[in-house]
């Protein structure tokens, strides 16, 4: 995968969660204006953690009995978790066999 693929997979990721209410679209920047890599991975990771401590919140809402939380609410907010949490897996996947691809090389 170039990288190009997976800035524009990033880009997507990045525009899908402020739509869903996420956290803010703009990623981290280095001092120097160009986006640290670690820091954009840090922040999607706590993107989606903070999602599932969101679902898990409301699941625990309703099971306790709360009437301000109906079930098609958790049942959606759980099912963004799980699809955050499945596409930052294929991203780690996908940059996990461009790292073995390189290694990989002969020089």
């Amino acid at each position: 995968m170039s990288s190009v693929q997976i800035s524009q997979v990033l880009a997507e990721m990045r525009a899908l969660q402020a739509r869903i209410g996420g956290v803010p679209a703009e990623a981290p920047k280095a001092a120097a204006g160009v986006p640290d890599f670690a820091a954009m991975m840090k922040h999607s990771i706590d993107g989606v953690a903070s999602m599932q401590n969101h679902a898990d919140a409301l699941a625990s809402a309703y099971e306790s009995g709360d009437k301000s939380v109906d079930l098609a609410r958790v049942m959606i907010e759980v099912q963004k978790a799980g699809l955050a949490f499945r596409a930052m897996t294929e991203v780690r996947n996908k940059l996990i066999d461009a790292y073995n691809q390189v290694m990989n090389m002969s020089v």
